[in-house]
């Protein structure tokens, strides 16, 4: 040929855009590789479905991209079998902004049908200028399909590029990264067979890496969830589940579907057989893998709300535009649109395996308090959420549901009880407990780090309040209890409570006999409508009072100890050491502290001392 090289200038939006995306576009320089590769691949596929109508262009059968480090000439090529270049689509596709081709190609697509239309990734063209990030001179050498001609474009990312004829004996396009000093980790094939994993591992156009001589295979080249269900085996799925979420055991749970309509994508997930090894709370964050057609994008897309974290898996769709980079998703109704449809199947599968109790018990206990988060955290679900909920009972052994709650509900029971603490065998043991066991009336017992927050914004079930059995003014009157003692001399219980009052008139906003109690000689109540006890002794250990106000003291005046307090009372002695003791007592009963630990210590060796002595101490 007797062209000469020629030189050309960046169109003025390449001028100014080309610094901008060598250095501030991409997060990671990594991301080069699956823009190449992206580009090759799209190159293939476009060769494909333009060989439907004109078989000539036919591309050969074992096309391939294949990428090729040399470390001694510190370059890497990554070649392509697809549709090429002609020397005037090198100068618009690589010399100006948004001019790849893919876009103005994606055009031609609308009277295809839909199985003919090739799996398109790249959207934008500035993928290819991503090569700069690593590289200070790139070199593309293209034929286009079809034609006899080859060109290379070279540019050093300053401005300008050049345009020479060249030589390459099949259709397709050869990329030539001469990297920069610091980039030399991109010439170690394991490096770059570990970012086609990541990135590419699911793209149908096999990829491969020169390796010793050797071309070996960097990726599956099979999207699973692109499968119909009744081509992959239980055996597939469960190498699929261990790949994705690095796990070892089965999966409880496989949801693998596709959603046609307004919105169409393709998803496989799981829900873990057991729970991770790193603790469910430390990342609160979903990290279902987004792919749009089939190409890895991030794992930090939420598609499922933080108490839905622990399901794994896929995504992938046609449908959602990427920000320039791909890095980041824009804001769109259809990200929005997959969020919920997918939030929403999850919530399905739950419901109908929750059918199965002994099985759904399996799932609650290793993911059962995340799911009370949403509760706490989504208002839109918390109709869906409530059902899926489970609990430890005070009447029964195993776990019971909040509808299995309601149709056990004694008749005259207008609220559903429930206790919250710290630990569940404590929890078993709370004297707030003794009232309601008595009367045959069910108590829900709460010990999950989140049990303290979602009642109150759940609020009610069925139309029946949810009410903590340590609120003030509960009241179990109208409930009989079978073989109660009749209460003390209402003059005497009024004396003593009284002299608590005035006792303890700095620590508790009122004392008061109560009829919840029958082997405890006190408990402790909250105030008001506001906090419950849980929840003050989390605000107390947090710093936060605001505002809670003083717990109530109540008093048993069946109990032996009361009725000794209540007579020295008669009698005109002071209690009031032991109108502290009492509310000690009842703090460390609800797992609190005493107010004085130390001074608390003493008054019990005391107390032990004087009884072993053979004084009258009255004792419960």
């Amino acid at each position: 040929m007797s062209e000469t090289l020629e030189r050309h200038e960046f169109g003025a939006e390449v001028g100014r855009l080309l610094d901008l995306v060598v250095h501030a576009l991409y997060s990671d320089r990594e991301i080069f590789l699956r823009e190449l590769v992206a580009n090759a691949a799209d190159a293939t596929d476009r060769r494909r479905f333009e060989a439907l109508t004109q078989p000539a262009l036919t591309p050969p059968p074992d096309a391939k991209v294949r990428i090729v480090p040399d470390k001694a000439g510190r370059t890497i090529t990554i070649s392509d079998a697809g549709i090429g270049m002609t020397k005037d689509e090198l100068a618009q596709n690589l010399g100006t902004i948004a001019r790849s081709g893919t876009r103005a190609f994606s055009q031609s697509l609308t009277e295809a049908r839909p199985d003919e239309r090739p799996s398109l990734i790249g959207q934008f063209g500035v993928g290819f200028y991503s090569a700069f990030m690593v590289a200070d001179r790139v070199t593309v050498t293209s034929r286009r399909a079809g034609g006899e001609e080859a060109w290379t474009w070279a540019s050093e990312g300053q401005g300008s590029y050049t345009l020479e004829p060249a030589a390459r004996a099949e259709a397709g396009t050869d990329i030539v990264l001469h990297l920069k000093e610091d980039a030399d980790e991109y010439l170690e094939p394991y490096r770059l067979d570990h970012l086609i994993r990541k990135w590419a591992d699911f793209i149908t156009v096999p990829i491969a890496i020169a390796r010793g001589g050797k071309d070996e295979a960097a990726n599956q080249g099979t999207a699973l969830w692109r499968k119909p269900k009744s081509e992959i085996t239980e055996d597939q799925y469960a190498e699929f589940y261990r790949q994705v979420g690095m796990n070892f055991d089965k999966p409880w749970a496989t949801l693998h579907w596709r959603a046609e309509g307004a919105t169409e994508f393709s998803a496989l997930l799981f829900v873990p057989g057991m729970k991770p090894f790193q603790a469910i709370e430390s990342e609160r964050d979903s990290k279902v893998r987004l792919h749009v057609r089939r190409m890895f994008i991030t794992d930090d897309a939420k598609l499922l709300p933080p108490w839905l974290r622990f399901v794994q898996g896929v995504v992938d769709t046609e449908d959602l535009p990427l920000n320039v980079s791909r890095e980041m998703l824009q804001a769109t109704p259809v990200l929005a649109r997959i969020r919920r449809a997918v939030t929403g199947r999850v919530l399905s599968e739950l419901s109908s395996r929750a059918k199965d109790a002994e099985d759904y018990a399996k799932f609650w206990e290793n993911f059962g308090p995340a799911l009370k988060e949403g509760i706490y955290e989504d208002h839109e679900r918390r109709g869906d959420i409530a059902p899926l909920l489970r609990f430890r009972s005070s009447t029964l052994e195993g776990w019971v549901s909040l509808p299995d709650y309601v149709s056990r509900m004694k008749d005259g029971q207008e609220a559903i009880y429930f206790l919250v603490a710290d630990d569940q065998d404590a929890l078993a043991r709370s004297p707030q407990l003794e009232g309601f066991r008595a009367r045959g009336i069910e108590v829900l017992l709460l010990s999950d780090h989140v049990d303290a927050f979602w009642p109150e914004q759940l609020g009610s079930f069925e139309e029946k309040p949810l009410r903590s059995v340590t609120q003030a003014g509960v009241d179990l009157s109208r409930f009989q209890q079978d073989g109660a003692e009749p209460a003390q001399d209402g003059t005497a219980s009024d004396a003593l409570v009284a002299a608590l009052k005035e006792a303890l008139k700095d620590d508790v906003s009122d004392v008061r006999t109560t009829d919840r109690l029958v082997e405890s000689a006190v408990v402790l109540s909250a105030s008001g409508a506001g906090p419950d006890l849980q929840m003050q002794r989390l605000m107390r250990r947090a710093g936060r009072n605001m505002g809670t106000g003083q717990p109530v003291l109540e008093i048993n005046p069946r109990h032996a100890l009361v009725r000794a307090l209540a007579a020295r009372v008669a009698g005109g002695e002071d209690v009031g050491e032991d109108a502290g003791l009492l509310l000690d007592l009842a703090r460390v009963q609800d797992g609190d502290t005493p107010r004085d630990p130390a001074a608390f210590a003493r008054r019990m060796a005391s107390v032990l001392a004087e009884t072993r002595s053979g004084a009258q101490t009255p004792r419960g």
